[in-house]
C-alpha cells in the first residue's frame, strides 16, 4: 500500500525506494503514532467527518494494532515506505476501506513531528531517572570518602589540597545542570504540531488547545508552516546529550588517570575492568575510556544534525527524515553508559593512602602567604616572598617545609619587620588547610556536608 502513488504512472526504483524508506529506523515511533491516530479520530467525530460508529471502529482497530506492537506480533511487509504507511496499511487489513477516512485532513508531515515529540516526551523521563541515579552513586561516595585528603589539579598539576568528597561532587553539579537542561527543553518539546497538515493548517473544525492537552502536550503550534519543519527541539535534545557526554567523559577521564599505577588512588573493581590478551598484568578500565569515547560520539549526533538544518528552506523538506537516527542514537547511547557508570562508581577502591602521599608541603604554598597575609603582608607582596621560598627549597632539593626557621628568617626577615614564629609550620598540615577553606561551596569537611544536603536536596533522589 502506498499514500501517494496516485498521480504516478510508473514504480519508483528499486534502490530509489530503500533509500526513500524510513521505516528501519521511524519504527520506533509505532505506539506515538497509533496514540495520535486515536486522537486525530476524536478530531474527525466532531468535525463531522466521522460517525460514533466509525469512530468506534477505527479506534478498536488501532487499539489491536498497538497491542500486536506491544506482543511483538506486528508484521510488517515490504511495501511499508514507513511506520504512518505500516499502520494505515493494518488498519485497512482490519476494518477496510473505512481506514482510509483516518487521513482526512492528515498530512505525513504533521504526523511525524508529532509523534517524535510523542517519543521525546515519553522517554525524557527514563533519562532523568538515569541521570539521577548517576547523582545518587556521586553522594554515596561524597558520603562514604568525604574526609580523605587529596592533592586537587589546576593544569594537571597538583595545586591545593581538597576532600575526595569535594571532588565526588564536583561531578555532581555539571549532572544537575544537565538536568535542568532536559528539563528545560522538555517545555519546548511539548508543542503540538498535529492540525497544521502538510503546511497551511486543516479545512476542519480542530480544538488544536483541546487536542494537545488530550495528548499530554502544553500547547498547540501557533503556526502551521514552522510546526512540520521545526527539529529545533531534536537539536536541543542532542545538545543536552552532548553535554551529558562531554561531563561524563571529564568523569571517566579523571577516572582513568587516578587508576593509573602512576597515580594509584583508585582500584577498578574485577567487575568493571577488562584484561589483555598479551600482557597478563593488565587491568584495564574500558568501561571508563568507552564512556570518555562515547562523548564523541554524541557530538557527531549534534553536528550532524545541525548541517542538515543549516541548508533548508522553510516547510518540511525530505533530509529532515534524517532528524530521527542521531535522536535514536544519542538516547540508546546514553541509556546504556548511564546505568553502567553509576555501579562502576560505587565499585571502586579509594587508595587513600596514596592520596595522602601525593600530598607535598608545596600545596600548602598558599596557606604560607595566608600565613603572612594575617600577618598583615599584603596578598602580592606575600606571594612574592613565598615564590622566593619555593624556589629556595628547590635549589636545595628539599620539600618546602623542610627549611629551617633560621633559612625562612634570613629570607623573610630582612624583607619585612615581622618575626617568623615555629607556629609557621602548623600551615603545612594539609588537614588544617581544607578545615580554612569552609566558605560556601568550599572543601571544608563541614561545607563539604552542607553541599551534600544540597545535593540531595536538589537531586529528589535520597
Amino acid at each position: 500500500m502506498q499514500l501517494w502513488g496516485g498521480r504516478f504512472f510508473g514504480k519508483m526504483d528499486p534502490q530509489a525506494w530503500q533509500l526513500n524508506a524510513s521505516l528501519s529506523f521511524d519504527q520506533r515511533l509505532a505506539h506515538q503514532d497509533v496514540r495520535g491516530s486515536l486522537a486525530w479520530a476524536g478530531v474527525l467525530e466532531q468535525a463531522g467527518v466521522l460517525s460514533p460508529e466509525e469512530r468506534r471502529q477505527i479506534c478498536a482497530g488501532l487499539e489491536a494494532i498497538d497491542a500486536e506492537f506491544a506482543n511483538g506480533e506486528f508484521i510488517f511487509v515490504e511495501s511499508d515506505e514507513d511506520i504512518h504507511t505500516a499502520v494505515e496499511r493494518r488498519l485497512g487489513e482490519l476494518i477496510g476501506p473505512l481506514a482510509g477516512k483516518l487521513h482526512t485532513g492528515r498530512s505525513r508531515n504533521d504526523q511525524v513531528a508529532t509523534d517524535m515529540r510523542l517519543w521525546l516526551l515519553d522517554h525524557l523521563p527514563a533519562l532523568d531517572a538515569s541521570l539521577r541515579e548517576l547523582q545518587s552513586a556521586l553522594i554515596e561516595r561524597a558520603e562514604k570518602d568525604l574526609e580523605v585528603v587529596m592533592p586537587g589539579y589546576t593544569h594537571l598539576q597538583r595545586a591545593q589540597v581538597i576532600l575526595l568528597g569535594h571532588w565526588w561532587l564536583s561531578h555532581f553539579w555539571p549532572l544537575q545542570r544537565d538536568r535542568e537542561r532536559l528539563a528545560q527543553a522538555r517545555q519546548r518539546v511539548a508543542s503540538l504540531p498535529l492540525g497544521s497538515g502538510a503546511l497551511a493548517g486543516v479545512p476542519l473544525e480542530v480544538d488544536r488547545p483541546a487536542l494537545a492537552d488530550k495528548l499530554g502536550f502544553a500547547e498547540a503550534s501557533p503556526n502551521s508552516l514552522d510546526a512540520v519543519s521545526d527539529r529545533d527541539f531534536v537539536a536541543e535534545f542532542l545538545f543536552c546529550a552532548a553535554m551529558i557526554g562531554i561531563h561524563l567523559s571529564r568523569l571517566a577521564e579523571d577516572v582513568v588517570l587516578f587508576s593509573s599505577a602512576e597515580f594509584g588512588y583508585f582500584e577498578l573493581s574485577d567487575a568493571y575492568a577488562t584484561g589483555s590478551s598479551l600482557m597478563p598484568q593488565k587491568k584495564n578500565p574500558d568501561v571508563f575510556e568507552l564512556t570518555r569515547g562515547k562523548a564523541g560520539t554524541l557530538l557527531g549526533y549534534l553536528t550532524a544534525l545541525l548541517a542538515v538544518l543549516k541548508g533548508l528552506p522553510s516547510g518540511y523538506d525530505k533530509d529532515l527524515q534524517e532528524d530521527k537516527p542521531p535522536l535514536f542514537a544519542a538516547y540508546d547511547t546514553l541509556m546504556a553508559i548511564l546505568p553502567v557508570l553509576a555501579d562502576a562508581l560505587r565499585s571502586l577502591a579509594v587508595r587513600a593512602d596514596r592520596m595522602r602521599d601525593a600530598i607535598d608541603a608545596g600545596l600548602m604554598a598558599t596557606d604560607l602567604a595566608d600565613y603572612f597575609v594575617n600577618k598583615g603582608l599584603p596578598f602580592r607582596q606575600a606571594h612574592a616572598l613565598v615564590g622566593k621560598l619555593v624556589q629556595l627549597a628547590q635549589s636545595q632539593g628539599k620539600a618546602l617545609n623542610s627549611l629551617s626557621l633560621e633559612e625562612i628568617r634570613s629570607w623573610v626577615e630582612p624583607e619585612i619587620n615581622l618575626e617568623i614564629e615555629p607556629a609557621i609550620y602548623s600551615v603545612f598540615d594539609p588537614v588544617q588547610s581544607v578545615t580554612r577553606r569552609r566558605s560556601l561551596g568550599g572543601t571544608a569537611p563541614q561545607a563539604v556536608r552542607r553541599q551534600l544536603e544540597q545535593a540531595k536536596q536538589v537531586s529528589g533522589r535520597f
